[in-house]
């Protein structure tokens, strides 16, 4: 991309820093080649951990060459958004999970000392991370045997919903996992609320939306995160639940946007649904942190594959 000739360079996205500060020397090094230096150079100037002043610098740096636009300030129009932490217990079989992986997890990670030898080990690490993340959702999700077992969060995802559906609302329920969806969708036919599905695998959804859009009265529009997060308007919902946290949040910011863009009357509530003490409540923690990380340098890092052997310590810790 940098050896492609023009007389002007301009680059437009939503998320400048989406996964880590690197993205921002990326974007530039098209648009203004050697602005903010080497990759090298620029990792050692604006992203050494320990340097306060760090993004200061960066920020002031970048800023008579950036021209930012939130949607609070072209869209002045649109009502409140509010979003809202749900939190639940483990209990029962879904704890026993919980905690048994949880343990081989903390007996890896305290063998690494370094970030290099986390590196060998990350995939190791991030499967156990991928298979926490998932028993919190659901037993089934790392085990099929466990398909009837209780799961905290569809508990609270019915008490949730169910006032909304007798007011006639319409939801949409995001999760990473399809097959979460799949039986989330289980879980909706059992109360017999109209529904809408939608994941990769979903043809035509450009109907698919419109007849949620058009249709009347109470409905759950399940999607996938992956497949549905954007480019997808949703307006006729003022409810969204975000029932498995991502490691991005500007991706979990991009899923609730599918209500709460132009066209929309009504206030957007969105809740996320995580489980107490549990390596969700402390996702929730870095993607603050992240984020932070955005807002110093613009005014706003892969998380995964981005995180440290300090970020794993404090996920598997206590």
């Amino acid at each position: 991309m940098p050896t492609c000739q023009g007389e002007h360079r301009l680059t437009l996205t939503g998320t400048p820093v989406e996964n880590r500060l690197l993205d921002l020397w990326s974007i530039l090094s098209f648009a203004m080649p050697g602005a903010l230096g080497t990759r090298s150079v620029f990792l050692r100037r604006f992203n050494a951990k320990n340097d306060l002043l760090a993004r200061r610098r960066v920020a002031a740096r970048v800023r008579p060459f950036l021209l930012r636009r939130t949607k609070a300030q072209v869209a002045k129009d649109l009502p409140d958004r509010v979003e809202e932490d749900l939190f639940c217990e483990l209990d029962g079989v879904q704890e026993t999970l919980y905690r048994a992986e949880l343990k081989r997890a903390r007996q890896l990670l305290l063998q690494l000392k370094t970030n290099e030898e986390l590196n060998k080990e990350r995939f190791h690490i991030l499967t156990s991370l991928l298979r926490l993340r998932q028993i919190c959702c659901h037993p089934a999700l790392v085990d099929a045997k466990l398909h009837l077992a209780e799961a905290a969060k569809v508990s609270a995802l019915e008490d949730l919903l169910e006032p909304l559906m007798e007011e006639g609302h319409k939801v949409l329920v995001f999760s990473q996992f399809v097959t979460m969806l799949d039986l989330l969708r289980e879980t909706v036919n059992k109360h017999q609320w109209p529904h809408f599905y939608l994941a990769g695998s979903t043809e035509n959804r450009g109907k698919l939306v419109e007849t949620f859009q058009s249709a009347e009265g109470q409905a759950v529009f399940l999607i996938s995160l992956k497949a549905g997060g954007f480019g997808l308007n949703l307006t006729a919902a003022s409810y969204v639940v975000l029932f498995d946290p991502w490691w991005n949040p500007a991706v979990e910011n991009q899923a609730i946007d599918r209500t709460h863009r132009i066209g929309q009357a009504s206030k957007v509530m969105a809740y996320r649904l995580l489980i107490r003490g549990s390596i969700e409540e402390k996702m929730r923690a870095l993607q603050r942190q992240k984020a932070q990380l955005a807002y110093d340098v613009l005014g706003e890092e892969r998380f995964s594959q981005s995180l440290t052997l300090e970020d794993l310590q404090f996920l598997f810790a206590e």
